[in-house]
């Protein structure tokens, strides 16, 4: 994340971070940030980090990746938020992923409509532009 709002601060754009205290007491805060947020706890954190976002990309990462990733996805399926999500597949890493999410519909536990609402693509500026046209579903229900 660090390497991300360096360039993109170098680029002449704005970076924002959300952090728990715990963290920032580890000193691994990014001090250069145009704004820093800090917070009580990780809860704390992502909420935050809803409220700020216009949409969520997950690039490849770890347990807290996906963690973060599939509870902003569940949010979107009870429809705390219409905002977009999606994942930049770099290098294929998270083909597995998408995988399971099909398995997951075709064994009936996601409805079709909440599995496109995780967009992937490999090339950034694409996924973007699918950000722009996204439309969140409207499922009343999501289990029958």
């Amino acid at each position: 994340m660090g390497i991300i709002a360096d360039r993109v601060l170098a680029l002449g754009g704005k970076a924002y971070g959300v952090i728990p205290q715990m963290l920032v007491d580890k000193e691994i805060a990014h001090e250069g940030l145009t704004e820093l947020h800090v917070v009580g706890s990780m809860h704390e954190r992502k909420t935050m980090m809803a409220a700020l976002s216009d949409g969520f990309i997950a690039m490849p990462g770890g347990f807290g990746t996906l963690e973060e990733l599939i509870e902003i996805l569940t949010w979107a399926q009870l429809r705390f938020h219409d905002k977009p999500c999606g994942i930049l597949n770099v290098r294929g890493y998270f083909d597995h992923l998408l995988s399971y999410l099909d398995h997951a519909r075709d064994e009936g536990f996601l409805r079709p409509e909440n599995r496109h609402m995780l967009l992937a693509d490999d090339d950034a500026a694409a996924l973007i532009r699918e950000f722009e046209r996204y439309t969140a579903p409207r499922v009343e229900k999501w289990i029958e």
